[in-house]
């Protein structure tokens, strides 16, 4: 790969990485993609990568041939010091920025004002709805829009998300019930656009309000959620999870900061430095089942249309859900920025 390949980096939402062409990408696609990143390397001193799970992403974009839809988008995480290159999620962070790389890239032409991009995940086989600030025909990333774990303001991109339930595992719960016994341990086992388990961090002996930094030097409750995970795997129709990056475990606790509940994310072996997109989907609907460890420390809102304050370790992330008449989650959605970091050609 003398001549490099055509890249766009960008953030999108709390996570960075590379978005490319699927036409750009060489026959050997992860292990090109592993090179570019520097993995396997803890630090990824010779790539792209920044060290860190959120930093080692990979989008590949191609114009949709499915009706209704403009564009296709698979996510790729490039694990850091091991050399997988995985499909087996989403990430709703990312998405983020796929809107306006499609139009950056002529994939979708821009409208002035707004450009709504019906977008296909490919990881799971759902529709994601962008739209992206396009005053005079042009993408724009400048704007007023704060999230929490990202400095300064950017332009909006409101992301809704239609029939996410069970897009991994075949059922919004993939055991049937809200509550299972895992490894000794009473969770959730739900799937609304990421697989997770969610657990109430007390029963792990800790408050769930711990920094990232603790939670990561805590060897014994790692040691503990990997237990977890890896039981819970099979049961929800992942299979062997050991090599794989979901599902996510999710420990909720009572809100401390005026939000609606308190979560601390491991995706999976690292805490989350806040709580990716489709996990935060995920989270909000669990704490809406009665019985489950998320609504016993959740303080809801209430109404057919809850906005869910989820607080985390850099801040909050807000979550619109709506609910049907049967009181189940018919959409949610939630606001997202991205940037445009570099536009150029990238060296494996």
């Amino acid at each position: 790969m003398s001549d490099g390949v055509p890249c766009l980096w960008m953030r999108g939402g709390t996570s960075k990485g590379g978005y490319f062409l699927a036409d750009d990408l060489p026959a050997d696609r992860d292990g090109f993609l592993l090179r570019i990143m520097g993995s396997p390397d803890p630090r990824q001193i010779d790539g792209m990568g920044g060290a860190d799970p959120l930093s080692s992403k990979v989008a590949v974009v191609q114009r949709s041939a499915r009706p209704g839809v403009d564009v296709d988008y698979l996510f790729l995480q490039v694990f850091v010091d091991q050399a997988i290159v995985s499909d087996a999620q989403n990430c709703g962070n990312i998405l983020a920025g796929v809107g306006p790389f499609a139009i950056e890239r002529g994939l979708v032409a821009a409208r002035d004002g707004i450009t709504p991009v019906t977008i296909w995940m490919e990881n799971t086989g759902q529709i994601a709805v962008a739209q992206v600030h396009t005053p005079g025909g042009r993408v724009t990333y400048a704007g007023d829009a704060a999230i929490d774990g990202v400095p300064g303001t950017a332009a909006p991109i409101p992301l809704m998300f239609r029939d996410t339930a069970g897009s991994s595992c075949g059922a919004l719960l993939p055991t049937g019930q809200v509550v299972d016994m895992v490894a000794g341990t009473a969770v959730t086992l739900i799937d609304n656009g990421m697989p997770c388990v969610v657990i109430a961090a007390a029963d792990l002996g800790i408050s769930g309000h711990e920094s990232r930094d603790a939670l990561d030097g805590n060897a014994a409750l790692k040691a503990q959620l990997e237990a977890i995970r890896l039981a819970a795997g099979p049961l929800m129709n992942l299979g062997d999870v050991a090599a794989k990056s979901v599902p996510k475990m999710m420990l909720v606790a009572p809100p401390a900061a005026g939000g609606h509940l308190a979560v601390r994310s491991f995706i999976p072996h690292r805490c989350h430095a806040g709580i990716g997109v489709l996990g935060a989907v995920s989270v909000a609907t669990a704490a809406l089942l009665p019985g489950s460890p998320a609504a016993a420390v959740a303080r809801l809102p209430g109404g057919r249309q809850q906005t869910i304050v989820i607080e985390h370790p850099t801040g909050v992330t807000e979550c619109v859900v709506t609910l049907d008449d049967a009181g189940q989650v018919a959409e949610a959605g939630m606001l997202r920025t991205a940037r445009k970091l570099m536009d150029g050609r990238v060296f494996a």
